[in-house]
């Protein structure tokens, strides 16, 4: 089977907003709260960063497990990495994730500056420039044989949509609006050309939408 880009857990607002506006070191998410906004996720038994039992099962658990399936290598826009604009400034500051970071594969950053990889755990953060196809190609290739995940933001996804690179998404509607920041899609209808899609509701109020190319 050849390997697939796929976006997975990725959630917006209900007017298609990824993030807020004025995202900053103590903000990833700008000014979305993302205690509500990825409040599905947080909520499951199989929520990564878990320290307390208990947690949430069924649909909403099932894609947090989902998350790392057969997934050999993530590519991440720049503002997911962090909030630094222009020339590196800082480079002993290594992303939100702390020492150990949830990817567990080559994590390919995209950036038209450049930055020494460096290793976290069993995550290596390379630092990449390129057309989409390019950067995809390296990443399949890091990726031996598995897919390659498109982790965001909304700005990056978009860049492989427009280019005609992913071949799935799963992304989680939540029911709160944005109103602004960087959106993924005004409908997801805007996709119906490419993509087949369905629509599961949850009882955590999110929509999950799955597509997959026609």
């Amino acid at each position: 089977m050849d390997q697939m880009l796929r976006v997975q857990n990725f959630t917006v607002s209900a007017d298609g907003f990824g993030a807020g506006e004025q995202q900053s070191m103590k903000r990833p998410f700008g000014h979305a709260d993302p205690r509500e906004l990825i409040a599905w996720g947080l909520a499951t038994a199989s929520w990564p960063n878990r320290t307390d039992p208990g947690g949430s099962r069924g649909l909403d658990d099932y894609f947090t497990r989902d998350f790392s399936r057969n997934i050999g290598a993530e590519i991440m826009g720049r503002n997911k990495f962090g909030p630094q604009r222009g020339p590196w400034q800082d480079e002993e500051w290594k992303g939100w994730w702390g020492d150990e970071p949830p990817f567990h594969t080559p994590v390919f950053v995209l950036t038209n500056h450049s930055r020494p990889s460096f290793t976290l755990g069993d995550t290596t953060f390379h630092f990449v420039s390129g057309e989409p196809a390019e950067v995809l190609s390296t990443a399949r290739a890091a990726a031996a044989g598995r897919d390659v995940r498109l982790g965001g933001g909304a700005d990056s996804i978009r860049q492989f949509l427009e280019a005609d690179l992913v071949d799935t998404l799963h992304i989680a509607v939540c029911p709160i609006q944005l109103g602004s920041g960087s959106r993924l899609w005004r409908s997801p209808a805007e996709l119906d050309d490419r993509f087949h899609r369905d629509e599961v509701a949850s009882p955590s109020g999110v929509v999950h939408h799955l597509l997959w190319r026609r």
